[in-house]
């Protein structure tokens, strides 16, 4: 079971969100569909990668611990018959790193069988393991009601498993409503396709069509890769079911938009729309906005590769500078930001971005980069690029500073391990060596995504959180919390 700590580890390393991915497409290969729509979507969770598939009688699952690429190969694939499918790559937000906790989940209910796939963190798991506990101790069958890993996922497996007996949409509106937190859920039993959005919409999900078929995916980019159609996103507080009678949709909460800012900084693709505008577009105004808020002499614009390159280009157009790749990236390295490990983190960095000396040697250079967490990123970048000879180095970050933690599925841990708190912009400028520090204002960030403040959850910058946290996790986390928008 999930103990009070357990949400929020002490590991240290901010985690990225989770990929998920669902579709149902009777005559379709809808394994290899899941395969290519979980690459799309690799960026979200590089520890384990996962597919259930159904045809109609049975459910097969198959995952393992790596990348997609690593987990599924052609024989595989070949294997996995049906019509539809669910899918996810993961990184842990709750419980440990483990193949017990690789996603989907399964398990059998009175009715069938369900696989689950979870992008998101619950804040009110004490609370529904004890209702949990509650129905077990009625069942007359507890041995298929517990739980089996140590993720929240397998804690919302297991409560719509003990309330599967009037079957799994029944279930389902019995048991969304009682979800506090993130949470996106793709689902499914033998014959139908679910999928589910907490009713703050905190992180993506979007509905596309294929010609003989439908797809939910945590990004459109997912939709793009297969070559289905956008539909819509699906909407906050929405259950939709998808079988042989079609599309069909329900609400188990009122919507109350709080869409994640962090997915326009870093966790999104370039190329994903959310709420009808592109990422790129808003990361080019976001830098655009950020040369006006902060500008600096210098020769040339570099951005820190690839989250940094959008803004960069915005930076370099609205300050007149010119904009250069001064960094090489080694594209076989994961993402510094979501590694499970500090020392990895710290080697990654080397790793991952060397300088191109003939470009940079002798100028003045603006870094633009998303975000500082810890700092350790930027203070080993500016360290190479003096060393490759640049004069000067000024570090332009296209987002506020990250003052507290996210409890809705990025694990930025404890204030503790944050650089912002407690530290002003000109003390963490001399932490990391840089010749000046500049961030965009928190109203700047909103402005440029164009979506107003009110829609947005901005909690990891500005304290304010949508969904209450428990006031003894609070305690834990070292937070004076506030809460509301």
């Amino acid at each position: 079971m999930l103990s009070p700590g357990d949400d929020f580890s002490d590991e240290p390393g901010p985690r990225d969100a989770c990929g998920v991915f669902g579709v149902w497409a009777p005559g379709e290969d809808v394994a290899k569909l899941t395969y290519f729509g979980l690459y799309a979507l690799q960026h979200r969770g590089q520890e384990s990668a996962g597919m259930a598939v159904s045809n109609g009688e049975r459910i097969m699952v198959f995952k393992d611990m790596g990348l997609v690429s690593q987990v599924f190969n052609e024989a595989t694939l070949n294997s996995l018959k049906g019509h539809l499918a669910v899918g996810h790559c993961r990184y842990s937000t709750t419980g440990a790193s483990t193949w017990s906790n690789a996603q989907p989940t399964f398990r059998g209910t009175e009715t069938g069988g369900m696989a689950l796939a979870h992008n998101g963190n619950l804040t009110n798991t004490d609370e529904l393991e004890t209702w949990l506990a509650g129905k077990i101790a009625e069942s007359d069958v507890p041995r298929k009601n517990r739980m089996d890993s140590t993720s929240d996922t397998a804690l919302v497996s297991a409560l719509l498993s003990v309330y599967s007996g009037d079957g799994l949409r029944s279930a389902a509106m019995q048991v969304l409503p009682r979800l506090d937190g993130a949470f996106c859920l793709v689902f499914s039993n033998e014959k139908t396709l679910f999928a589910a959005r907490d009713p703050q919409g905190i992180h993506p999900l979007v509905l596309g069509r294929l010609e003989h078929g439908w797809v939910v995916a945590s990004e459109t980019a997912a939709l793009d890769i297969i070559g289905a159609t956008l539909i819509r996103e699906v909407e906050p507080g929405e259950l939709i079911w998808i079988d042989e009678a079609g599309l069909n949709s329900t609400r188990f909460a009122e919507a109350d938009p709080k869409g994640c800012l962090f997915e326009y900084v870093y966790l999104a693709r370039p190329d994903t729309l959310i709420s009808g505008r592109r990422v790129h577009a808003a990361r080019v105004e976001i830098g655009r906005t950020l040369a006006l808020e902060c500008p600096a002499d210098a020769d040339l614009v570099i951005p820190t590769p690839e989250s940094g390159t959008p803004s960069a280009i915005g930076y370099a157009e609205a300050s007149g500078i010119p904009f250069g790749l001064g960094l090489v990236k080694n594209s076989y390295v994961g993402r510094t930001f979501i590694q499970p490990s500090q020392t990895i983190r710290q080697l990654g960095i080397r790793l991952k971005l060397n300088p191109i000396r003939d470009v940079i040697e002798g100028k003045r250079l603006v870094v633009v980069d998303d975000s500082i967490v810890r700092g350790n990123t930027q203070r080993a970048l500016v360290k190479m690029l003096r060393e490759a000879g640049a004069a000067e180095v000024h570090v332009r970050i296209s987002s506020p500073p990250v003052q507290w933690p996210c409890f809705y599925g990025i694990d930025f841990a404890t204030r503790a391990e944050l650089i912002a708190p407690g530290l002003s912009t000109d003390e963490i400028c001399r932490s990391i060596g840089a010749d000046s520090l500049g961030y965009i204002s928190l109203e700047g960030l909103t402005a440029s995504t164009g979506v107003s403040g009110r829609r947005l959850c901005r909690a990891c910058f500005d304290g304010n959180y949508p969904v209450p946290i428990p006031a003894d996790r609070a305690e834990q986390m070292g937070l004076e919390q506030k809460f509301g928008c």
